[in-house]
């Protein structure tokens, strides 16, 4: 029990790293009072630019990974090798959680895609690379990041599902896992989804 709530905290606070909010700090602005409010890598790409949006985007891409290796590399300190995808499943979606609801910000966070993304390539390589390939096709014929966010979450749980029944994969808690995701980046979008609706959703312009 104590090491599970060591890798839940730690999972938590890995992911509560705001790098999109440091980020406005450096440049001199909060990014939650321009743009969206959000502090993710869009809102800081539409407003500070490559130079800012990119590496807030591989950071928090990164702090999935991260929190993935941490959990795994804390279990097989403690126990056998058995289980060690339940305890980088748990680490992953605690630094989701903490991405999306960080304590330093009053718990408004941004909306966990790269930090997803980051989990899942630590877990599913392969599903996440269809996430790569579904959220760029999608974003290339829409034009909207909140779009193509969407579109990749929901290919998640059918690639892990598409996977187990080819056998590629044999743990079943893998499509759980991938459900509760999708869920999330997908609820933490439904502001998008009323812009959409109303026509007002800002998308990328050609160049």
């Amino acid at each position: 029990m104590f090491t599970i709530a060591v890798v839940v905290l730690v999972g938590y606070l890995i992911g509560s790293v705001p790098a999109g909010y440091l980020a406005g700090c450096i440049a001199g602005i909060d990014i939650r009072k321009v743009g969206s409010g959000n502090i993710g890598a869009t809102n800081v790409l539409r407003i500070l630019g490559k130079r800012y949006g990119y590496p807030v985007f591989l950071f928090d891409f990164l702090k999935g990974v991260a929190a993935v290796e941490m959990s795994i590399l804390i279990f097989d300190s403690y126990h056998p090798a058995a289980s060690r995808e339940l305890y980088g499943i748990l680490g992953g979606v605690s630094s989701v959680i903490g991405h999306s609801y960080p304590v330093w910000l009053n718990f408004k966070g941004g909306k966990g895609v790269a930090t997803t993304a980051g989990v899942v390539f630590a877990l599913i390589p392969f599903a996440a690379l269809v996430m790569c390939v579904v959220w760029v096709a999608a974003f290339q014929a829409s034009r909207y990041v909140s779009v193509a966010s969407i579109a990749a979450a929901i290919a998640l749980p059918v690639t892990v599902g598409a996977l187990l029944y080819f056998e590629q994969l044999n743990k079943p808690v893998l499509l759980y896992f991938s459900i509760w995701l999708a869920a999330v980046v997908i609820v933490r979008h439904r502001s998008n989804v009323s812009r959409l609706l109303n026509g007002t959703e800002p998308r990328f312009q050609r160049k």
